[in-house]
């Protein structure tokens, strides 16, 4: 996978400066290798990988955008590194960093400045935010195997399986096809529990007149999908009904105003006021978006507070909810991407109403 990080980070370090990464979404990101520790050192021209003995083999074989070097004792080997490359001010990842890390590292490089600046969290954050075409085909396969989990599961979806029996059968398939995790514990709640946007599933049995919501997703080359479908069994009500084409109404007119340029706000915006104006204020309580990639939960987002200008390449979910307590809920989730003049939905299943 082509991977630019390192070097964007290199145009950004002015000579004499240096920043550690240390969080494991960056430090992926950065190198394509994915571990439980580890550093990334980089200057204005240079950029090493300090990996202990459990990783620095593979790590040799894998990455390189970076000089991989073994680490067993990573404070003094940072302070060799900026002694060997002339630094005087280290950045460090400022969201991430502890504080007992941050005053280890002051007392081991003085009196090179450790610096707390948030400059290149934004950096990151902005480079993270924009796909490449490696990053978008990975984050595709992903969903691939998403849709095709919901394909398998809603032919066998009934009346007396219970919430975990559904969420266990959906994870073991969605692995026996390759995927390497799970994008998050998987969401399958049911009836009353449906009201719950983040529910556990629980051994409550799928009644019918229940609608069942599924939010889950897929792990390829490190990226994630997310995508959630809600059915019904059995039978619904009016107002079932009624709730289910409100949330579809609004989620459909949301994408369709998703493009380069937007504000991130004003798409929430179009959905909300749809809900709202239905009658169902209060009952969509959460934002309407996010973006997704090395995390599942990534920036920008699409809510009432976030006034970022939508880029082309950045990967959104567009999932309004509906939720009336003690009764049930109704969630559409997709994935989409920016493109020139919009967007693609790159989420293929179905989401008209299905009843089992």
């Amino acid at each position: 996978m082509k991977r630019n990080g390192v070097e964007n980070i290199k145009r950004e370090l002015e000579k004499g400066s240096a920043l550690i990464v240390a969080s494991i979404p960056n430090r992926f990101y950065l190198t394509g290798f994915e571990t439980s520790d580890g550093y990334v050192f980089i200057t204005n021209e240079k950029a090493y990988f300090l990996i202990d003995f459990r990783y620095v083999e593979k790590a040799k074989e894998i990455v390189d955008t970076c000089e991989v070097r073994l680490s067993t004792s990573p404070l003094t080997e940072i302070n060799e590194l900026c002694r060997e490359n002339g630094i005087d001010r280290l950045f460090v990842e400022s969201e991430s960093t502890s504080v007992r890390f941050f005053d280890d590292l002051k007392a081991a490089v003085a009196p090179v400045q450790v610096s707390d600046s948030d400059r290149f969290d934004k950096a990151l954050r902005d480079m993270r935010s924009v796909k490449n075409e490696d990053e978008i085909n990975a984050i595709k396969a992903a969903q691939k195997m998403t849709d095709d989990t919901f394909t398998y599961i809603i032919e066998r979806i009934s009346a007396g399986r219970t919430e975990r029996d559904v969420m266990l059968d959906m994870e073991f398939y969605m692995r026996r096809m390759g995927s390497e995790g799970v994008s998050f514990d998987f969401i399958v709640v049911s009836g009353k529990n449906s009201s719950l946007p983040h529910g556990v599933p629980t051994d409550k049995k799928i009644e019918n007149g229940d609608f069942l919501t599924m939010d889950f997703g897929a792990i390829v080359n490190g990226y994630h999908s997310d995508m959630t479908r809600t059915v019904a069994v059995g039978n619904i009500s009016e107002e079932q009904r009624r709730v289910y084409d409100t949330v579809l109404k609004a989620q459909l007119a949301a994408i369709d105003a998703v493009k380069p340029g937007v504000v991130c706000r004003d798409i929430d915006k179009i959905a909300r006021d749809i809900i709202y104006g239905a009658g169902y204020e209060g009952c969509f309580g959460h934002g309407l978006g996010h973006s997704v990639g090395v995390e599942i939960h990534e920036k920008p987002l699409f809510n009432t507070r976030c006034d970022t200008v939508l880029k082309e390449g950045t990967v959104m979910t567009v999932e309004p909810g509906i939720y009336l307590e003690n009764k049930f809920g109704v969630r559409i989730e997709d994935m989409v991407v920016a493109v020139k003049d919009g967007c693609k939905v790159l989420t293929n299943s179905r989401k008209d109403l299905i009843i089992l």
